[in-house]
């Protein structure tokens, strides 16, 4: 497996209503502006229809919900559902569809990520369903953590492939990104089930130490304390050669660690 992050590629980024991508080819460009579209909610008056149904016995009231809670974000991408950052182009897509948040990359060596506000967060579990639609086996995907505002380029990631390949890595601005994992080299892992159907994976990001997860078995953890807050995101990142890209996510859950 190359070092598939060690090399200039043109990358794409998720803003928060709208997409803005950005080409990166040794230096940078301005994104090209978006705009803002807000909705309007409205609504007609119903006419009133006499109720003749026989009363139902008072029920006893639903416990409030815990306020100290661990559980910070969650999100099943169900209809109607917008917060994550969406759009297409002639690179990407990443849409609503059939209940899920689905990506589609249709060029080489390409990055496209999505985030769901630029909140910043510590010590911290994330957990999400990568459903396979027939993806290329080299396809990365997985979580950004820890990432830095406004310069985002400087971040933690955890990336799977359904080629049973894995690392957890860190980014940082004009620097080559550094693999933590297997002496700086993509490992491979008998715990992620080649080409599935669907990967459940997880992430710590807590205490200086980084912890990757598939299908609820520990795959790899590391230590560095470079970043100890930021921002999230899904990514999902092309092999170069496209064939397939098409993955979909579902029932996001980020909770606190202590």
């Amino acid at each position: 497996m190359k070092n598939r992050f060690n090399i200039l590629l043109a990358i794409a980024s998720l803003a928060l209503a709208a997409l803005a991508c950005q080409a990166v080819t040794g230096g940078g460009q301005d994104a090209p502006p978006t705009e803002d579209v807000n909705f309007e909610a409205t609504s007609e008056p119903v006419e009133e229809i006499e109720n003749t149904a026989t009363p139902i016995p008072d029920q006893p009231e639903e416990p409030e919900p815990n306020s100290n809670s661990d559980v910070l974000f969650e999100d099943d991408f169900s209809g109607g559902r917008t917060q994550w950052g969406t759009g297409t182009d002639a690179d990407s897509s990443v849409e609503y569809l059939d209940e899920k948040l689905n990506v589609q990359l249709f060029t080489g060596n390409y990055m496209v990520w999505t985030y769901p506000d630029d909140s910043t967060y510590e010590n911290i579990h994330m957990e999400v369903t990568v459903v396979n639609n027939g993806t290329d086996a080299n396809t990365a995907f997985g979580f950004f953590c820890y990432k830095q505002y406004p310069i985002d380029d400087s971040r933690y990631y955890f990336a799977i492939t359904p080629n049973g390949e894995y690392a957890i890595a860190k980014a940082a601005l004009a620097l080559d990104d550094e693999i933590l994992t297997n002496n700086g080299e993509w490992a491979k892992s008998d715990l992620i089930a080649k080409n599935a159907a669907s990967y459940r994976i997880g992430a710590d990001c807590a205490n200086g130490t980084l912890t990757l997860y598939v299908d609820g078995q520990q795959v790899d953890s590391v230590s560095d304390t470079t970043y100890t807050t930021g921002g999230i995101s899904l990514f999902v990142w092309s092999d170069e050669e496209v064939s397939t890209v098409n993955v979909s996510f579902d029932d996001f859950l980020m909770t606190e660690l202590p």
